[in-house]
C-alpha cells in the first residue's frame, strides 16, 4: 500500500520470517507447524491507531480505510485463521481482497503495482 512504507517492510518481514521458520521446521524434521497469515482489511482500530505519512491526515486515513478497505469482521478473521491453523496451511488469506490480491501479485508480478496505486488514488489514499 502506497504512503505505508513502515507497515509494509515489517508485514515482508513478517512474511519472510514465517515462511523461512516454516522451511527450517520440515528441514529438521520437527513436528511443529508454521502457519503465515495474509490478512486483507479487517475491522479493527488499526487504522485509527495508525500514524500516516507526512501530507496525510491520520484521521481521514482511518476513516477511508474503515469504509472502503476493511471488509472483514474481526470474529471472520479469527475464524479463518484457526481453521487454516488446524489444517496445518502454510499460508492462510484472510478477505476477498486478500485473495484478490494474491492472485494480481501471482499473476502480474510487476504490474499489480500500477493497479494497487490506481486504486489508492481511486479511494484517495494517495
Amino acid at each position: 500500500m502506497p504512503t505505508q512504507n513502515a507497515y509494509n517492510a515489517a508485514k515482508a518481514a513478517v512474511q519472510q520470517f514465517t515462511e523461512s521458520l516454516r522451511m527450517e521446521m520440515l528441514a529438521a524434521g520437527h513436528p511443529v507447524d508454521v502457519t503465515c497469515v495474509h490478512p486483507g482489511g479487517i475491522k479493527t482500530a488499526v487504522a485509527r491507531s495508525a500514524g500516516a505519512a507526512e501530507g496525510l491526515d491520520s484521521a481521514d486515513f482511518a476513516t477511508i480505510f474503515d469504509t472502503k478497505f476493511a471488509r472483514t469482521e474481526a470474529s471472520t478473521a479469527a475464524r479463518v485463521i484457526l481453521d487454516g491453523v488446524e489444517r496445518r496451511r502454510p499460508r492462510v488469506l484472510v478477505g476477498a481482497d486478500a485473495h484478490v490480491l494474491d492472485v494480481l501479485v501471482r499473476l502480474f508480478p510487476a504490474g499489480y503495482q500500477k493497479a494497487t496505486v490506481a486504486a489508492s488514488r481511486r479511494f484517495g489514499v494517495v
